[in-house]
C-alpha cells in the first residue's frame, strides 16, 4: 500500500514502524493519566494520549456512513477491524501511519496492542470472514473496540479482553455486527466502566443503502443504567471512571 507501512502479527509479534509526517495537527497528548477520544462517525474514533494518536476504523462514506465526512486526521498507528469500506478503507490516509489489520501482539513505542479474532456474522465468518477486537491501554485507561463484533463472545475471548474501562460496542444490527440483543449481554459479561455504542443508523444514513437499527434499540434494553449524551469528544481519567456500569452516547459534529 503506497506510503504505507502494514503491520501484521509473524514470529515475536513485537512490531516497529517508521516515523509519521506532520499533516493536520491535533493534540496528542492530553491531560496527565488520561486519554481524549474524538468520534468520527459510526465506528471509527480518534484517541489521544501518551504523546500518541491511535484511529480505529477508517471508512468511506457510503451506505450507512454517507453522510460522514471521511476521517482526514494525523494518526500514529491505524487499526482496523477489517478490510471493509466502512471499518477499513485506509487509503487516503493523512501522513504514513502504521496500520495493524491482523490479529497478534504488538509493541509499538512501549504501547502493548493485542488484537483478538473473532467473527464478522452470525454463519461462522462465512459470510465476512474475521473481525479483530482492539485491546490497548492509554493514558492509563484500559481500551476494548470490538470492531464489527458479530456473534456472542466465548470463554477464551473474554479472557483475552478482560474488564475493559471503555468498552466500544456495536448495537445496530444488520449482517455484521451484534444485535441490541447480543451487545446488552456483552455488556454484562464484560461489565465495563463505561460504554460507547458503535454502529448504529443516524441521519448520515444513506436510507437506500443501510441495513443497521438506530440507537434507541439497544438503549430500551439498558434500564437502570446510567445514559449520558456528550459531545464529539470525551476525555477519560481512571480516576474519574464510574464504579459500575455507565453509557456514553457521543454526538458526531
Amino acid at each position: 500500500m503506497k506510503r504505507r507501512q502494514l503491520m501484521q502479527y509473524a514470529g515475536a509479534g513485537f512490531l516497529t514502524g517508521l516515523g509519521l509526517a506532520a499533516v493536520d495537527r491535533l493534540p496528542a497528548q492530553a491531560q496527565a493519566g488520561a486519554v481524549t477520544i474524538q468520534y468520527l462517525g459510526h465506528t471509527c474514533f480518534l484517541f489521544s494520549g501518551d504523546g500518541q494518536r491511535i484511529l480505529v476504523n477508517p471508512f468511506r462514506p457510503v451506505g450507512c456512513t454517507a453522510g460522514y465526512r471521511a476521517p482526514q486526521v494525523e494518526a500514529d498507528v491505524v487499526m482496523i477491524s477489517s478490510r471493509l469500506l466502512d471499518e477499513g478503507a485506509v487509503d487516503g490516509l493523512a501522513g504514513t501511519p502504521r496500520i495493524l489489520y491482523e490479529p497478534g501482539a504488538y509493541e509499538l513505542g512501549g504501547r502493548q496492542i493485542q488484537g483478538i479474532s473473532t467473527v464478522h456474522d452470525d454463519v461462522g465468518g462465512r459470510r465476512f470472514g474475521i473481525n479483530v477486537v482492539w485491546k490497548w491501554t492509554q493514558g492509563g485507561v484500559n481500551i476494548l473496540h470490538l470492531g464489527g463484533a458479530a456473534a456472542p463472545i466465548t470463554v477464551e475471548q473474554q479472557i483475552l479482553m478482560g474488564r475493559p474501562d471503555v468498552l466500544l460496542i456495536p448495537v445496530g444490527n444488520g449482517p455484521k455486527a451484534f444485535t441490541p440483543e447480543e451487545a446488552q449481554s456483552t455488556v454484562q459479561t464484560l461489565n465495563p466502566r463505561l460504554v460507547v455504542p458503535t454502529h448504529y443508523r443516524t441521519s448520515a444514513a444513506d436510507e437506500a443503502a443501510c441495513d443497521i437499527l438506530p440507537l434507541d434499540n439497544f438503549l430500551a434494553l439498558m434500564g437502570g443504567i446510567t445514559v449520558q449524551q456528550v459531545g464529539s469528544s470525551i476525555t477519560v481519567a481512571q480516576a474519574d471512571l464510574p464504579e459500575s456500569t455507565q453509557i456514553r452516547v457521543m454526538n458526531y459534529s
